[in-house]
């Protein structure tokens, strides 16, 4: 059995979340993960096209099978929505140029996945994504640790593609 590869994301325009996460039988292993960041101070399409390269350049280094990016929730800050969401579309464009399929779990959905239940708080999310990949600490900034967890829950999910 070939190991299967997911690259997981957590969307944002301030920090994009990556984590590649390959399963091999019911081995998991963290392979690549950090945090793309993008300054205010630079021109909206200009933090567009920083996640499009950053992103695009993880697909080639990982070569992953799918991508699994976290569907978003936002209660009112429609604004901050509105940018998460372009740059969201920035990664779904990605997948779709590649060929790769694309696996959209809920947050509850990755709680429950990592910790048994959807009313996990984020340390827990956090500390299984260490205990799962074998880490020698949790990975920093949060939304890597929430690309990563997404990473897991896609390759959980695979089979509902």
């Amino acid at each position: 059995m070939s190991d299967i590869v997911c690259l997981g994301i957590d969307p944002g325009l301030a920090r994009v979340g990556y984590g590649a996460v390959s399963q091999s039988g019911f081995k998991l292993k963290a392979l690549n993960y950090g945090c793309i960041e993008t300054s205010p101070e630079m021109i909206f399409t200009e933090r567009l096209l920083k996640i499009y390269e950053s992103v695009h350049e993880q697909i080639k280094i990982c070569n992953p099978d799918l991508i699994s990016i976290e569907r978003l929730f936002f209660g009112r800050n429609t604004t901050t929505a509105e940018y998460v969401y372009q740059a969201r579309g920035v990664v779904m464009l990605l997948a779709a140029q590649n060929h790769l399929p694309v696996v959209e779990p809920k947050p509850n959905q990755i709680k429950m996945a990592l910790c048994g239940t959807g009313d996990a708080v984020k340390s827990q999310v956090q500390g299984m994504v260490q205990r799962f990949l074998a880490l020698d600490e949790i990975p920093r900034p949060d939304d890597t640790a929430d690309a990563l967890a997404a990473a897991v829950t896609g390759l959980a999910l695979k089979f509902s593609l």
